[in-house]
C-alpha cells in the first residue's frame, strides 16, 4: 500500500477517534441538554451515530490536512522575496494649488 494511503487512513482514524471523544464530552457535560434530548428520543442510537459521523468527517479532514501540511520541509538558507531597502528616499509628489497651478512638494 502506498505511503500516502497509509497516511490518509491513519489520520482519518485519528480524526474519527477525536470525534468520538468530542461527542462523548458533549454527552458527558450535557451541553445544551443534548444528552437529555437524545435520551428521550426513540432513535437515540441513530442520533448519536450521526453526531459522531458528521463530526468525524470534519475532524478527519482537519487531521489529514494538518498531517499533509506538516510534511513540508523547512526552507534552508535565505528566504526569497522582495529585498529590503537599507535606506528610505522621499518621492516627490506633484500637488495642485487651488489656482490650478502645479507645484512640486517634497
Amino acid at each position: 500500500m502506498p505511503k500516502l494511503v497509509k497516511l490518509y487512513i491513519r489520520h482519518t482514524l485519528i480524526g474519527f477517534g477525536i470525534a468520538a471523544l468530542f461527542v462523548g464530552m458533549l454527552m458527558w457535560f450535557d451541553v445544551m441538554n443534548l444528552r437529555s434530548l437524545i435520551a428521550r428520543s426513540d432513535v437515540a442510537f441513530l442520533a448519536v451515530f450521526m453526531l459522531w459521523f458528521m463530526h468525524g468527517i470534519v475532524f478527519a479532514g482537519v487531521q489529514f490536512a494538518w498531517a499533509v501540511m506538516s510534511l513540508a520541509e523547512k526552507p534552508k538558507g535565505p528566504r526569497r522575496g522582495m529585498p529590503v531597502l537599507s535606506e528610505l528616499k522621499p518621492i516627490p509628489v506633484p500637488v495642485k494649488e487651488a489656482s490650478g497651478r502645479a507645484r512640486r512638494r517634497v
